[in-house]
């Protein structure tokens, strides 16, 4: 039987919106529900009346659905009275009463021209694809009724819509850790996460629903990386897939780095895709690196082989054949590597072609003792090989250029 925690619930405040930052396992999406029950029945202490149609926005329409509805914490599953019925030909949830809410993926912004609503649930705004202008399609058809609501339930990252938001005077703001709901959360889950994560950024950050800024001593700022974000790469002379290959075969190795960059017509390398993969097999890997190859029609790939050795090339062939590999080693510092490609960043040298959170996470993460939480920067090292390979003369490395 779960229990219910004060900072879970409005009372007697009548916010536009409410934002909860809160931990993995704090309560998040139990308290999304309750509220979409509450509005929908017009009971609540914060609802005039019945609220219809509601909105209920999700990074995907799986994650609607498999989380905020049918999840263990979700609309349907706590309903105890009055379940609503999701009909999936239509993309909503209908109550007896009539009251229905429509569901809709950050992946689709422009699916939200055109409904209006009473009052809308955001979840996990942080891990929406399009963040700012899903965000904004909503506020224009947040307009009927009174007042129209809304409630955003997420991790925290630091994006600009999130910093908006809680710097907004408007916006009544509530934080939530995993260890106030431990009551609600499986024996012994804490205890391990915390072990393991409790004082890394990652931590901080899932567990304690904090909104973890830039590392002092990183190379990469979020500022730079948002300056450096472009929506398309045009006229492409050169495209290259780096990889960075984990020391081992484990399912607890480090992560496979990869990473395609391409050089423009003004000489700009541009960042295009993050493939980073967690293989337990070096075939995984390999066959997630062929398929960028492929998929971006690139002209090789560049391979570090410090760890492996011919093997990473061997295992490569197994895939494809015909794939040109180049060999790298390493024969500095990641961090030393890494300085002359930050200072292409600020030079304004270095783009990215969208966003890659992952990535981007990583590099601002990325000091002179390596990643907080001590993993290896997999993403960082296969980014700093790419651009590396495409703009030579920055490079602070000697490497082996031949094919192979």
């Amino acid at each position: 039987m779960q229990s219910a925690r004060i900072e879970q619930y409005l009372l007697e405040a009548r916010p536009a919106t409410w934002l909860v930052i809160g931990g993995r396992g704090a309560g998040k999406t139990r308290l999304g529900a309750e509220w979409v029950n509450s509005l929908v029945r017009g009971f609540s202490p914060f609802a005039d009346r019945a609220h219809s149609p509601i909105a209920l926005v999700g990074e995907t329409l799986a994650d609607v659905r498999e989380v905020m509805i049918d999840g263990p914490s979700g609309i349907v599953t706590i309903s105890r009275h009055d379940r609503p019925r999701f009909e999936a030909s239509r993309r909503r949830l209908v109550w007896n009463s009539g009251a229905v809410a429509q569901i809709f993926s950050s992946e689709d912004p422009e699916s939200l021209r055109g409904p209006q609503f009473q009052a809308a649930w955001c979840d996990e705004l942080a891990k929406w694809k399009h963040a700012e202008s899903c965000f904004d399609m909503l506020q224009f058809g947040l307009r009927l009724g009174d007042r129209p609501r809304q409630l955003i339930t997420t991790t925290p990252r630091p994006l600009p819509i999130l910093k908006r938001l809680l710097a907004d005077p408007a916006v009544m703001v509530t934080r939530m850790r995993s260890d106030d709901n431990s009551a609600n959360l499986a024996p012994g889950f804490l205890n391990a996460v915390r072990n393991r994560y409790g004082r890394t950024v990652l931590g901080r950050q899932e567990l304690d629903g904090e909104l973890v800024e830039d590392r002092e001593d990183a190379l990469w700022s979020r500022d730079m990386l948002a300056a450096a974000t472009v929506a398309e790469a045009a006229d492409l002379r050169r495209i290259v897939v780096a990889v960075d290959p984990p020391a081992g075969s484990r399912k607890t190795s480090d992560a496979c780095g990869i990473v395609a960059v391409g050089l423009d017509g003004a000489g700009r390398a541009v960042v295009l895709a993050d493939a980073t993969v967690r293989a337990a097999r070096p075939q995984d890997w390999a066959g997630a690196a062929v398929r960028l190859f492929h998929r971006l029609a690139a002209d090789s790939i560049v391979a570090e082989v410090n760890q492996g050795g011919d093997m990473v090339t061997a295992v490569i062939r197994t895939v494809d054949a015909a794939v040109p590999v180049k060999p790298v080693r390493a024969r500095r510092s990641k961090w030393l590597r890494a300085e002359p490609v930050a200072a292409l960043y600020q030079q304004g040298k270095v783009v990215h072609a969208g966003n890659f959170p992952e990535l981007e996470d990583e590099m601002c993460d990325f000091g002179a003792n390596g990643l907080s939480n001590g993993r290896s920067p997999d993403r960082v090292d296969a980014l700093v090989w790419a651009v590396t390979e495409l703009m030579p003369d920055w490079s602070t490395e000697p490497r082996i250029r031949d094919f192979l």
